[in-house]
């Protein structure tokens, strides 16, 4: 139940992230992914940081924030 649970916060903070960004996604995978990954980001950077929470919703504000630092990255890589 966890595993959906993390592909469920994944695909809303992806979603999320991709609406704040550009106005678009990924598709349902790259949110996937991007949600993801930004999570582990969002994770690990808050942890460094000293702050932390232990609601549903405050998991997905950390793997958004973390899914548009991803999403950041990607756009700088991408310019090149």
């Amino acid at each position: 139940m966890d595993f959906l649970y993390f592909l469920l916060i994944g695909a809303i903070s992806g979603w999320l992230a991709g609406q704040i960004w550009k106005g678009a996604g990924f598709g349902i995978i790259g949110n996937i992914i991007v949600g993801i990954i930004g999570g582990f980001v969002g994770g690990w950077l808050a942890g460094k940081f000293g702050i932390g929470g232990g609601g549903l919703l405050w998991q997905i504000i950390i793997a958004v924030a973390g899914a548009w630092l991803l999403l950041l990255i990607i756009s700088l890589i991408k310019k090149q």
